[in-house]
């Protein structure tokens, strides 16, 4: 039997009597209400096995009205992020659905941190968790389905890194998702187990339990994103993703972008986490991409963002030896080029340097000290 015949993602959840939702906060241009169901995915944790909507709701739009289901990142302790893209879709007459994943937020296991239970040294436990978290996004549109106040021929998801993981899987399964949008996210999850700086403990204990990563490939096969994505999918998708990404990595994100049948792609000059500097601009960016596609209009995608580049690492040269530095950059040699020139502040002080990357973290070059241009050598690692 083919995997299409087996997968236990391909399953549609029970269908279920949802109770009524009630209202949790209204200001002026929004309204927010909470509403509960059961997971249609048993586990052994109890607090876990309910899921938590918080929906926002336009208060100026007649009508059933667009919405997203907000996918967040893999240990997030709140929902800063995302409570900023829903004001910003409210305001673009979109209402937002935030989705608590598996262990996370509301649904921590009492004695966990957020997210702590999600991500395990475990083939098994990662494939449950990923059943779980896509059942859990079909019983949302389940929801919405059911409700007048939605047009549910407009339902989008959004998710951030472990989020858009989530998302591109739930995308591949349900059609009546008509368009989706990933920050920071990627495919080939064996491939990002293996390499990312974010699974070093979990990497290594695979290793020592004697997985491979075309063994991990194989066992996660049934969850893999890859596997379902149809390239020749009409669907419109937008892909946010980082050149010097460490957590994910930027290959894994060009497989999504390849994988994705109608696309559109926005890279930052960031690593993983320096988006954060321009996360009200990517909110925006990400509001109007679903404005604009749920209005039948075709959304094009910023050809100038600026993201800063900086740089956290060790510089040496022969004047000033061995330096803890911090750095930004001013130039560099074509967008994705590895020639690049940054500032850098040591504690002896303020240096040039003009570098050429030779392998992910390290780049040789030119140092410019106030007293003379010499060689450089820079260890360092993009925020």
């Amino acid at each position: 039997m083919t995997l299409a015949q087996t997968a236990s993602i391909l399953q549609a959840p029970p269908q279920i009597q949802f109770d009524g939702w009630r209202e949790t906060e209204r200001r002026e241009f929004y309204r927010r209400y909470e509403l509960s169901f059961p997971s249609p995915y048993d586990t052994p944790y109890p607090r876990n096995n309910i899921v938590k909507l918080s929906i926002t709701m336009p208060t100026d739009s007649p009508g059933p009205v667009p919405v997203v289901i907000l996918l967040h990142y893999w240990g997030a302790s709140s929902a800063t992020v995302e409570d900023v893209l829903s004001r910003n879709l409210a305001e673009r007459g979109v209402a937002s659905v935030l989705m608590p994943l598996p262990y996370h937020l509301t649904r921590t296991p009492p004695g966990t941190l957020s997210g702590e239970l999600a991500v395990q040294a475990d083939p098994e436990a990662l494939r449950k968790t990923m059943t779980q978290s896509v059942q859990d996004v079909r019983r949302t549109i389940d929801w919405i389905a059911t409700r007048p106040e939605f047009d549910s021929t407009k339902v989008g998801v959004n998710g951030t890194s472990l989020g858009a993981m989530v998302a591109a899987l739930a995308f591949a399964v349900d059609s009546r998702i008509s368009a989706s949008c990933y920050v920071l996210g990627g495919a080939d999850l064996a491939h990002i187990l293996w390499n990312s700086s974010r699974v070093v403990s979990q990497r290594e204990r695979l290793r020592k339990l004697g997985y491979t990563e075309a063994r991990m490939r194989e066992e996660l096969k049934e969850v893999e994103p890859l596997n379902y994505l149809d390239p020749s999918d009409s669907r419109p998708s937008f892909v946010i993703a980082a050149r010097y990404d460490t957590v994910i990595p930027p290959v894994d994100s060009e497989k999504l972008i390849a994988a994705l049948g109608n696309s559109q792609e926005l890279w930052l000059n960031t690593g993983h986490y320096g988006g954060v500097l321009v996360g009200p601009k990517i909110s925006r960016t990400v509001a109007r991409y679903f404005q604009t596609t749920f209005n039948g209009q075709k959304f094009v995608a910023p050809t100038v963002f600026y993201s800063p580049t900086i740089r956290f690492g060790l510089h040496t040269n022969d004047e000033t030896g061995v330096q803890v530095i911090a750095g930004l950059d001013v130039w560099r040699l074509r967008a994705a080029g590895k020639t690049f020139a940054s500032v850098l502040v040591t504690p002896k002080g303020v240096l040039g340097y003009i570098g050429h990357t030779v392998s992910r973290e390290l780049s040789i070059g030119i140092t410019i000290t106030r007293r003379r241009t010499t060689w450089g050598v820079l260890w360092s690692v993009v925020l």
